[in-house]
C-alpha cells in the first residue's frame, strides 16, 4: 500500500499538522483533561500536562513512519490547538474488532478517530477536518476505502460521519484501554463513492 504519512493540510479556517512537545499545554487545557471530551474515546482525561507532553514526544518518534496519521487541529483565527484527528490500523489499534464483511483486508483496516475540545463543539470544525483528512487519504494513498466508528451513546459523531460521506455498515463493539466494551456503529467510505461526491 502506498503512503504518505502526515503533511501539513489546510482548509477554509484549520490547518491540520504534526503536533510537537511544545503543544502539550493547549492540548491539555483545550481537550485532554475533559472527561466530557474523552468519554467515549478509548483513553481516560490526562492527569496533567506532563502526562500530555509525554504522549506528544511518543508521537513525535512515529511521525517519521510512512504510515502515521496524527494531526492536531489548529484554529486559523486564534492559532489555537484545539483537538486531534488520526488514521490507524486495526492491526495496530485494535485488532480484536469484528471483521468487516465484504471488504478487502489485504492492507488492513483502516479507521479516522477524532476529538476536540468543548469550547469548539457544535460549530462545524471537526466536519470540516474529517473532510480535509479523507481526502487527503484518498488523494495519497491507494487504499480502497476508510473506516469510522461511534459509540451508540455519541450520536453527533455519526452525524459528522454521514456529513463527511460515510456510510453506516454495521454495529460492532470497541474496547477502552482498560478493557470497558463500548457499543458501537460501524461506518465505512469506499473510494468509489467517495468520487462520486467529489464530482458533484
Amino acid at each position: 500500500m502506498r503512503h504518505a504519512g502526515t503533511q501539513e493540510i489546510e482548509t477554509e479556517r484549520l490547518i491540520l499538522r504534526r503536533l510537537t512537545p511544545e503543544d502539550a499545554g493547549m492540548m491539555y487545557t483545550n481537550w485532554a483533561n475533559d472527561p466530557q471530551v474523552t468519554k467515549y474515546l478509548r483513553w481516560e482525561p490526562h492527569k496533567n500536562a506532563e502526562e500530555t507532553r509525554e504522549l506528544l514526544t511518543a508521537w513525535a518518534l512515529l511521525y517519521p513512519n510512512g504510515d502515521y496519521y496524527q494531526w492536531g487541529i489548529v484554529e486559523k483565527a486564534t492559532g489555537q490547538v484545539f483537538g486531534s484527528i488520526g488514521i490507524f490500523t486495526s492491526s495496530s489499534a485494535e485488532p480484536e474488532r469484528d471483521p468487516w464483511p465484504g471488504f478487502d483486508h489485504t492492507n488492513g483496516v483502516w479507521e479516522v478517530g477524532y476529538c476536540i475540545g468543548r469550547a469548539w463543539w457544535n460549530n462545524g470544525f471537526t466536519t470540516e477536518a474529517l473532510r480535509a483528512v479523507v481526502e487527503y487519504w484518498f488523494q495519497n494513498t491507494d487504499s480502497n476505502w476508510l473506516a469510522c466508528a461511534h459509540a451508540f451513546e455519541n450520536p453527533a459523531s455519526g452525524r459528522v460521519m454521514t456529513r463527511a460521506g460515510f456510510v453506516y455498515d454495521h454495529d460492532s463493539a470497541y474496547h477502552k484501554f482498560n478493557g470497558t466494551p463500548v457499543p458501537c456503529k460501524c461506518y465505512a467510505l469506499t473510494r468509489e463513492h467517495y468520487n462520486t461526491l467529489a464530482c458533484r
